[in-house]
């Protein structure tokens, strides 16, 4: 009984950083956009959250960090994931240049909880995006985004536009995961207070929906205008019930 629940938990931690990880990737590459936005990047920081989740029944509980810096035409985005009883069960790291476009990332490296790292690469000499899982390519044409890369270069937008960021407008970015890449769309909800360790804030709710017709997780996502429109709350939520929730407990400026 004690081997089956150990796997039980160790089965819930793996899809805890699953849900983490690829829970943006779910649409499929139907179009490749390319838009150029005017982008305002945020400030150096690191930004502490903590995370409760279900999954498969099971509540766990966590912490999840962001190392961020921009400068000298540069990024570099380090994200980790860390689950009591099993230490850290998710890292994404992304880094690059900044361009005409906003972020221009040069590679993405995520390591799951006991799986091997997987790199995905911006080719920018032959414009193209490749995978070390699977031999699947893209073309590389500008905006392109990774996993890390796309909620930082959303806030940059947003930082730049505000006003623009009102109900019912969406913004869409190529974006490149493990193995694949495919658009997603962000669209505005409202504007609402939400509860963080640095006390209520009003941030800007956007949701990313599944495809019409198909299962998914749905994505909502929190950005706080009064905090330089850092990320302050994040969701995943499946059809099952089963969710990730991520919510900012400090904000440390670098």
């Amino acid at each position: 009984m004690h081997t089956f629940n150990r796997f039980k938990t160790a089965l819930a931690a793996g899809l805890l950083a699953a849900a983490a990880s690829s829970a943006f990737a779910a649409d499929e590459a139907v179009e490749h956009p390319v838009i150029k936005r005017p982008f305002k990047l945020l400030p150096s920081a690191d930004l502490v959250y903590t995370i409760k989740a279900k999954q498969k029944g099971l509540s766990l509980s966590g912490e999840s960090t962001s190392n961020w810096r921009a400068g000298d035409g540069k990024y570099a985005l380090l994200a980790e994931t860390r689950a009591a009883l099993f230490g850290k069960i998710l890292e994404q790291r992304s880094d690059g240049t900044v361009d005409d476009y906003g972020l221009a990332p040069a590679q993405f490296v995520e390591k799951r909880f006991r799986k091997e790292a997987a790199t995905t690469v911006f080719n920018r000499d032959s414009k193209t995006i490749t995978f070390s899982e699977g031999d699947k390519s893209y073309p590389l044409n500008g905006g392109e985004q990774d996993r890390n890369s796309t909620v930082w270069q959303l806030s940059a937008v947003a930082r730049a536009a505000p006003e623009k960021f009102v109900p019912g407008s969406s913004w869409t970015f190529f974006v490149a995961g493990r193995n694949d890449a495919e658009p997603w769309t962000f669209k505005v909800v409202k504007e609402e207070p939400v509860a963080t360790g640095q006390g209520e804030v009003q941030a800007i709710h956007l949701i990313k929906t599944p495809p019409p017709n198909k299962k998914g997780q749905q994505v909502d996502l929190w950005l706080a205008p009064s905090l330089e429109w850092y990320p302050v709350k994040i969701t995943f939520a499946d059809d099952d019930g089963d969710y990730v929730e991520q919510t900012l407990q400090k904000i440390v400026k670098k």
